[in-house]
């Protein structure tokens, strides 16, 4: 399945594989979105599977988020992947 986005308003739904070939659809999407909004928030409760640079352009998102000083929240029981991330990056 390829990678599908839809939002409204500050509300995103990921859907699909996120990965090497797609990971532009998903910079593109989300590029300077925090120049427009203050919240953010992304649901991959439908990401099929994320490999290593789908989990670096979301993390990217996030650390654009804190040093912006807006606040992004990631929901949904998607890809293991990027909770593991999360995770140990909250660990070190």
């Amino acid at each position: 399945m390829d990678l599908k986005i839809t939002g409204y308003n500050t509300f995103f739904k990921v859907k699909g594989i996120l990965n090497r070939d797609n990971v532009y659809v998903f910079q593109n999407e989300f590029k300077n979105i925090f120049d427009k909004v203050n919240d953010l928030t992304i649901s991959v409760q439908d990401v099929e599977s994320m490999d290593k640079y789908g989990v670096a352009v979301i993390a990217k998102l996030h650390e654009e988020a804190l040093s912006k000083n807006k606040r992004l929240s990631i929901i949904g029981f998607g890809c293991k992947d990027l909770y593991d991330h999360f995770k140990t990056e909250t660990a070190a």
